[in-house]
C-alpha cells in the first residue's frame, strides 16, 4: 500500500484550516513544528479542557485528497489543509488501515495511525452542511466517521508535497479505527 503526499498544512494557532506550506518538518514525540496541536499531551482545546493530561494521541491529522473530490460531487468545495489537517494524502484508502499502522512519510519521517478524526460541528460552521457529508451512519446505524485520521510521530524528519508514502502494516490481529 503506497501513496503520495499531495498537500503539507501548518497553523500556529487553533484556527479551522491551516495554510498550505513547502515542507513541514514532523519531530518524534510531538508533531509537525511550529503547529498549534504539537505537544506530548493533548493541545485540542476540548481534550485539554476535559483533561490536559491525555497522551496526545492527535499529534498529526491526515485526510486523503480523494475526500475533497467526494465532497465536491455533493457541492462542497475543499481543498488541502482547509479541514485543519497537516498531511492531505492521494491514493492510500487511509480510513480502511488497521491501529498502529505505520506511515512512512518522505525519506525519514513515520507516522503511527492511533484512530480516526472525530470532526466536531465547527466543520459547519466552515461550510454549512458540511458535518453531515463527513459523519453519517451505516446500514447498521453505526456511526461512520470520513475526516481523516490521526496519529504520532515515531520519526520525525520533513515532508513535502510529492514525498513517497509507504504503510507498513501492524502484526495482526488487525483493530479497526476508532475515534481519538
Amino acid at each position: 500500500m503506497n501513496g503520495t503526499v499531495a498537500a503539507v498544512s501548518r497553523g500556529a494557532e487553533h484556527d479551522f484550516s491551516k495554510p498550505n506550506e513547502e515542507f513541514v518538518r514532523l519531530l518524534a514525540g510531538l508533531g509537525a513544528e511550529g503547529d498549534a496541536h504539537l505537544g506530548v499531551t493533548v493541545q485540542h482545546r476540548s481534550r485539554v479542557a476535559q483533561d490536559p493530561t491525555q497522551p496526545n494521541l492527535r499529534q498529526v491529522h491526515l485526510i486523503h485528497a480523494e475526500l475533497f473530490e467526494e465532497l465536491a460531487a455533493a457541492g462542497f468545495r475543499v481543498g488541502p489543509g482547509e479541514l485543519g489537517e497537516n498531511i492531505t494524502t492521494c491514493g492510500l484508502d487511509l480510513l480502511a488501515l488497521p491501529r498502529g499502522t505505520r506511515l512512512h512519510l518522505g525519506a525519514q519521517a513515520v507516522v503511527e495511525v492511533t484512530g480516526l478524526r472525530n470532526p466536531c460541528p465547527q466543520i459547519d460552521a466552515f461550510q454549512h452542511g458540511l458535518l453531515k457529508q463527513v459523519v453519517g451512519r451505516d446500514g447498521q446505524g453505526r456511526v461512520v466517521r470520513r475526516a481523516g485520521v490521526m496519529g504520532i510521530v515515531l520519526e520525525g524528519g520533513e515532508v513535502r508535497p510529492g514525498d513517497g508514502i509507504r504503510a507498513e502494516l501492524p502484526a495482526g490481529p488487525f483493530e479497526v479505527l476508532e475515534r481519538v
